[in-house]
């Protein structure tokens, strides 16, 4: 049992980094963008990934782990959000977005592959595939913003 919460709030943890690094591009982001709907959006996003993060850490502690605060391996953005630094500086919204795409489909299939794994409590489970749905409602959000900036 004890190896099972282990292995278990690691990948959570992992989850957890990811959200932190996302909420970080996100913000940043919002920043630069001129585009006043646009920046609520990002922002909105931002907020949401706050709130994973939250979610996910009280999760960590249901299992007697302790949550990674978010310093440690997060000091570099996750390579997802990497590219982001380089757009932003160009303030080009249509590659932000095309940025945000990409850092979130990845983070909807890291979701799904914790999600797909057999042992995990239905609650948390269920906490996945809520932030996932969301994820990938991004996703289609920053679809739609292309439509608009292109």
């Amino acid at each position: 049992m004890m190896q099972y919460t282990e292995e278990m709030s690691k990948k959570l943890n992992e989850l957890l980094e990811k959200n932190y690094d996302a909420e970080k591009g996100y913000k940043k982001a919002a920043e630069v963008v001129e585009n006043d709907k646009l920046k609520q959006f990002f922002n909105q996003q931002a907020q949401n990934r706050y709130d994973f993060g939250h979610e996910l850490k009280s999760e960590i502690r249901n299992y007697g782990e302790s949550p990674d605060k978010g310093g440690s391996a997060t000091g570099s953005l996750h390579r997802t959000w990497m590219d982001i630094k380089s757009t932003f500086t160009s303030n080009d919204e249509e590659a932000i977005l095309e940025e945000v795409k990409k850092g979130e489909k990845a983070a909807a299939e890291e979701y799904q592959e914790v999600i797909n794994d057999t042992t995990l409590p239905p609650t948390t489970q269920q906490l996945l595939a809520k932030q996932k749905n969301s994820v990938e409602d991004a996703i289609q959000g920053a679809k739609n913003f292309e439509t608009i900036v292109s």
